[in-house]
């Protein structure tokens, strides 16, 4: 379905996750952290294009792979995204949500 992010119309799923990448930036990213309460940083900005770039390459994305990662550790990830942040961090970074979450 159509909707406006940070006025403009974009294509997102019935949980909110874009639904084409080409259609996120980084004012999308800060309209939807947001509505989480989280305020974005160059930290954030950092992890989402990690999310970002891995999603384009193919990667199934879980919270083990992202700790492992080398860009950030698990205890981090839960800091700059609290309550579910790899399901979050993928909303926001423009990503559909991975198979990984519930």
């Amino acid at each position: 379905m159509e909707t406006l992010i940070a006025n403009r119309p974009v294509e997102v799923n019935e949980q909110g996750y874009l639904l084409h990448m080409d259609q996120w930036d980084k004012e999308i990213a800060r309209y939807i952290a947001a509505e989480e309460d989280i305020e974005l940083t160059d930290r954030h900005f950092e992890i989402l294009q990690y999310l970002r770039d891995e999603q384009e390459k193919g990667t199934a994305l879980s919270i083990r792979r992202v700790g492992k990662s080398g860009v950030v550790d698990i205890k981090e990830f839960y800091k700059l995204f609290p309550n579910g942040p790899l399901k979050k961090a993928s909303r926001i970074a423009g990503i559909p949500k991975p198979a990984s979450c519930i």
